[in-house]
């Protein structure tokens, strides 16, 4: 299985270690979930946006191209085509203000487009997936909210984002979050439990049913 994973975090996918000014708990897991899953035999596919120098402003042109079902602009191209290659999508990233970073919305409002990753109905009712081979998305995310208040107080709002409003709306159904509140307050040890967690549960990812 070919997987897409788009990290999200302004140190870097290689912020994995340990290492004070420079680390990165969201790049530990991406680190954690490669690991597994190229254990279990799936290819990864990394997108680091912030390592890419990924610009998520939508430009006048950027509009202008996406109504027209088209872009110019390499990168976005290079990211269709790997997206559409694709089996399965993860993203990962930190949750800030109750949502996704900005370089995530970006590759949401720029590369999931319209006619490549999914085509509208004239009315613009109904929506239906053009990701041939995508049999789902995981997301993985690190926040310092509590679950209980994230689910119940704010009701979930990047679950309503990137699951109701994005993903299940084109058509894809096998959506999974593995969120992880309050690790800032986590000792050592209990980090290195989630990773090994994590690790475990990619290296025994076979299928989508």
């Amino acid at each position: 299985m070919r997987v897409l994973m788009v990290f999200d975090h302004p140190y870097g996918i290689d912020a994995s270690e340990n290492v004070p000014h420079h680390r990165s708990f969201s790049a530990a897991l991406a680190a954690a979930a490669r690991r597994g899953l190229e254990k279990a035999g799936h290819e990864v596919d990394i997108i680091d946006l912030h390592a890419d120098g990924f610009n998520p402003v939508m430009s006048a042109q950027d509009l202008t191209e996406w109504r027209g079902k088209t872009s110019t602009d390499p990168q976005i191209l290079d990211y269709q085509k790997r997206l559409l290659a694709a089996d399965h999508l993860m993203f990962v990233f930190p949750v800030w203000w109750e949502l996704m970073p900005a370089s995530t919305k970006g590759f949401i409002d720029k590369v999931i487009a319209k006619g490549i990753a999914y085509e509208q109905s004239s009315g613009g009712k109904s929506f239906g997936s053009k990701l041939p081979n995508l049999q789902g998305v995981t997301l993985i995310t690190v926040m310092s909210t509590p679950d209980v208040i994230y689910r119940a107080w704010f009701g979930n709002p990047l679950l309503k984002a990137m699951f109701r409003g994005t993903f299940r709306k084109i058509g894809v159904r096998n959506l999974r979050w593995m969120n992880h509140a309050g690790v800032e307050g986590k000792t050592p040890e209990a980090r290195a439990k989630i990773l090994a967690r994590t690790e475990a549960r990619f290296a025994a990812m076979r299928t989508h049913s």
